[in-house]
C-alpha cells in the first residue's frame, strides 16, 4: 500500500500565474532576436524551438501537479473513504483528469505546429505558427482555471490533515458529543484539543501520542457520532464513521453516565448498538465516564442493565474479532474520571494490554508463522555427566538480600549532605572511593609536578614560621606608626601665625582627600561636571577678598586699576577717531575725492553700523567696520547674483533627487539616442 505524504504537495497556482511562469520562462529560457540575412531553415528551427520549450514547460509542471497528488484507488482505504467524505472522490477525480487531458492536447498541439514549421516559408509565417500555437497553449490553460483553483483549494485542505498511520498501535475513541473524548485524549497524550462545554467542538480528526511499555501509541479523537441513519450523517460525524470502518484499533466506547451532555444512558446504549458492525475485529472497551458526578453503583438498576449489556456485547465482539478469550465483564467496563484524572491510567493500560494481546494472536494465526517458527531454533542443554548442579546464590547476594529485608539501606552521598548541612555547605570526599594497595595512602598529600619537577622540593620548611615572624613584625610597625600619628601634636614651638598656616595646610589636604574619594566612588555613573560650574558655591567675591589679602594684595585697589585702565584705553581710541575725522576736514572738499552715493551703499553702510552698534558681539573677526559694510556688501552682491542666475540659493527648500537619472538608466548602444 502507498504510503503519501499530503504535506509535501507543491502549491498549484492559478490560471493566469500559470501562464505568466511558463511565458515567462520561455522567453528567459529559448534566444530572443532574428538577425538578417538567417537562412529560411534557421528561422524555422528558432521558432520550432520555442514551441517545443514552451510545450515541456507545461508538460513538465503539469506532471508534477498530477504526481503530488494521491491517487484515490492507491492509497490506504482509510484516506480513500477519508478523501471521498471530505472532497468528493468524483468531483477529485474529474479535476485531476481535466488536468491530465490539458496536459494531452497541449502535447498534440506542439506536435501538430511543429509539423507545420517544418514547411513554413517566410519569417512571418513561422513568427505567425510560433503565436498560434503559444496562443492555444495558453488558452487550454484559461479554461482549467476552475480545476486548479479546486486543486489548491483540496492541497491547503490536505496539508492540515493529521498524519494518521493506519498500520500503527491505535486507540480509537469514541461516542457521542461532548461525553469527554478529548478531555481523556489531553489526558493521555502531548495534544491539545480544544474543550468547551457544547456539542460538536471538535469538527475533525485529532492525532495524539502516548508511550506504553517502551512502545509509542497513536490516540485518536473522533468528532461527536448522532444516533441517526447513515445517509444523513454530515461530514464531521462520517470522518469517525470512516477510522473506526477502517483502522485496526482498539476501541475505546465513551459513555456519560451522568447525563450531563445532554442524552441518556439508553441513547447512547442504541448509538452502540448501532454502530456495533464497525468493531469487528476489534477490541472493544466500554468507559463509563463522569463518576465524579454519578457514580456506577449508583445508577437506577434499568441504566445499570444497560451498561452490562454493552460490556458484555462488546466482549462477545472482542471474542468473536480473535481477542484475548475469556474476557470478562471488569475488562470490558472501566470507570474513569476526567475532571479528577481518576481512573483514566487503569483505562490506558487495560486498552493496551487488550490490543496487544489481539495483535499477537492474529499474527500467531496468520500464514506467516508457520515460515517464521521454522526458522527458529530452541536449543536445549545436554547433561555431560551425573553430577548435580543446583543453582547457587553467592554469599554476598544473600547478605545484601537479608539487609535488604530487614529495613537498612546503604548511605549514599545524598544522606551524608542533607546530615552535614545540605548543598551549598557540604563537600563530598572523593579521596574515600580511592582504590590502592594501601588504603592508608589515600590521603597522602599528592606532589605537584611543574616542568618535571616536584615543587615541594623548592620550599622552605620553615616557610610558615618564617611567615607568622613576618606578619608578627609588620603588625608591630603598623601599631607603632598609629601610635605615633595620634601622639604627634601641633608642637609647641610653633608660633600663631605658623600654627594657623599648618591648620590651612591639613584641612586643604583633608579636602583633597575627600574630593577624590567621592570621585572614585562615583566612578563613571557621574556626569561631568563643566569647568566654570562650582558645585559648592564657594567662587565668592569675599573668599577672594580673603585670599588675596592673605597674600598680601588689596582686592579693591586691583579691581579700581583694572577699571582704569580699560576706561582709559576706550579714550585713547575715541581721541585717535577724532584726530582722524580732523584731518579729512582740513583737505577740504577741493582737494576730497568726488564722492558717489548710492542707496543700496548707504543701506548697506547704515546696516553695517546698526549690527555694529546693536550687537557687537555678532562682528567678531572683522576689523572695524569698513571691513564689516564691504562683508555685508559682498554677501548682498553674490545673493543678488545667484538669484538672476536662477542658481539655488540660502532660501530655497532643496529637494534631494533621491534617484538620480544616470544610476538608473541604460546603457547606450553606438548611434542611438534611445534609453533602454
Amino acid at each position: 500500500m502507498v504510503q503519501h505524504n499530503f504535506k509535501s504537495i507543491q502549491s498549484v497556482p492559478t490560471a493566469k500565474d500559470f501562464i505568466d511562469i511558463v511565458l515567462s520562462k520561455t522567453q528567459r529560457g529559448t534566444p530572443t532576436v532574428v538577425h538578417n540575412g538567417w537562412a529560411i531553415q534557421r528561422i524555422r528551427q528558432f521558432y520550432m524551438r520555442k514551441v517545443k520549450f514552451t510545450q515541456s514547460s507545461w508538460h513538465d509542471k503539469l506532471t508534477q501537479i498530477l504526481d503530488d497528488f494521491p491517487k484515490v484507488d492507491d492509497v490506504h482505504p482509510f484516506y480513500s473513504d477519508l478523501m471521498n467524505v471530505l472532497y468528493d472522490k468524483d468531483h477529485y477525480k474529474l479535476a485531476l483528469g481535466q488536468i491530465n487531458m490539458c496536459r494531452n492536447l497541449i502535447d498534440r498541439i506542439c506536435h501538430d505546429y511543429v509539423r507545420l514549421l517544418k514547411y513554413g516559408d517566410s519569417l512571418y509565417r513561422c513568427k505567425q505558427l510560433k503565436r498560434a500555437a503559444l496562443g492555444r497553449m495558453c488558452t487550454l490553460m484559461k479554461r482549467q482555471g476552475p480545476s486548479l483553483q479546486y486543486l489548491e483549494q483540496v492541497r491547503q485542505h490536505m496539508s492540515r490533515l493529521p498524519s494518521i498511520d493506519p498500520n500503527t498501535r491505535t486507540l480509537l475513541v469514541c461516542g457521542y458529543p461532548n461525553v469527554g473524548k478529548s478531555s481523556f485524549m489531553n489526558k493521555v497524550t502531548r495534544a491539545d484539543v480544544e474543550v468547551q462545554p457544547y456539542a460538536f467542538t471538535t469538527k475533525s480528526l485529532y492525532v495524539g501520542h502516548t508511550d506504553y511499555k517502551y512502545l509509542r501509541w497513536q490516540v485518536i479523537d473522533t468528532p461527536g457520532i448522532l444516533d441517526r441513519p447513515l445517509e444523513e450523517r454530515n461530514t464531521i460525524e462520517m470522518q469517525s464513521i470512516t477510522a473506526l470502518a477502517h483502522l485496526r484499533a482498539a476501541v475505546l466506547y465513551i459513555v456519560d453516565i451522568s447525563e450531563q451532555c445532554g442524552f441518556t444512558i439508553a441513547q447512547q446504549s442504541t448509538l452502540f448498538h448501532s454502530i456495533k458492525p464497525l468493531f469487528s475485529n476489534k477490541p472493544v472497551l466500554i468507559v463509563a465516564n463522569k463518576t465524579d458526578v454519578v457514580r456506577l453503583d449508583a445508577l437506577s438498576a434499568s441504566d445499570r442493565a444497560l451498561v452490562d449489556e454493552m460490556a458484555a456485547e462488546a466482549g462477545r465482539i472482542s471474542s468473536g474479532g480473535h481477542a484475548m478469550m475469556g474476557t470478562s465483564d471488569e475488562t470490558t467496563l472501566v470507570t474513569m474520571s476526567t475532571l479528577t484524572e481518576d481512573g483514566i491510567s487503569a483505562v490506558k493500560q487495560v486498552a493496551c494490554d487488550r490490543l496487544l494481546s489481539s495483535r499477537v494472536e492474529v499474527k500467531l494465526k496468520g500464514k506467516r508463522v508457520g515460515d517464521v517458527v521454522n526458522r527458529i531454533h530452541v536449543a536445549m542443554p545436554k547433561a555431560r555427566d551425573g553430577v548435580s548442579r543446583p543453582p547457587v546464590i553467592p554469599p554476598g547476594v544473600a547478605a545484601a538480600r537479608a539487609r535488604r529485608d530487614a529495613g537498612e539501606r546503604r548511605r549514599t552521598e545524598k544522606d551524608l549532605q542533607e546530615e552535614q548541612g545540605g548543598a551549598g555547605v557540604y563537600n563530598g570526599d572523593l579521596r574515600k572511593l580511592y582504590d590502592l594497595k594501601n588504603p592508608d595512602w589515600k590521603y597522602d598529600i599528592m606532589p605537584e609536578i611543574m616542568d618535571g619537577k616536584n615543587i615541594l622540593d623548592f620550599v622552605d620548611p620553615d616557610i610558615d614560621a618564617r611567615l607568622e615572624a613576618l606578619e608578627r613584625e609588620e603588625e608591630a610597625l603598623a601599631a607603632a606608626a598609629a601610635d605615633a600619628a595620634a601622639s604627634m601634636d601641633l608642637g609647641p614651638d610653633l608660633e600663631p601665625e605658623e600654627r594657623a598656616t599648618l591648620e590651612a595646610i591639613r584641612g586643604k589636604k583633608k579636602k583633597l582627600v575627600a574630593d577624590h574619594r567621592r570621585k572614585k566612588s562615583a566612578g563613571n555613573n557621574q556626569a561631568p561636571i563643566p569647568r566654570a560650574v562650582d558645585p559648592e558655591r564657594s567662587r565668592t567675591r569675599q573668599r577672594m577678598q580673603a585670599e588675596l589679602g592673605a597674600m598680601g594684595l588689596d582686592a579693591a585697589a586691583a579691581a579700581k586699576s583694572a577699571a582704569r585702565s580699560q576706561s582709559r584705553r576706550g579714550r585713547s581710541l575715541v581721541r585717535k577717531r577724532d584726530r582722524s575725522a580732523a584731518a579729512d576736514a582740513e583737505m577740504g572738499e577741493a582737494e576730497a575725492p568726488p564722492k558717489r552715493i548710492h542707496s543700496s551703499k548707504s543701506r548697506s553702510m547704515s546696516r553695517g553700523r546698526a549690527l555694529s552698534m546693536a550687537a557687537p558681539e555678532a562682528n567678531k573677526g572683522l576689523r572695524d567696520a569698513t571691513q564689516r559694510n564691504k562683508a555685508i556688501k559682498m554677501a548682498d552682491k553674490a545673493q543678488w547674483y545667484a538669484g538672476m542666475q536662477a542658481k539655488k540659493g540660502e532660501g530655497d527648500r532643496h529637494i534631494p533627487d533621491l534617484m538620480p537619472k544616470h544610476l538608473f538608466s541604460g546603457k547606450r548602444p553606438k548611434g542611438s539616442t534611445d534609453r533602454r
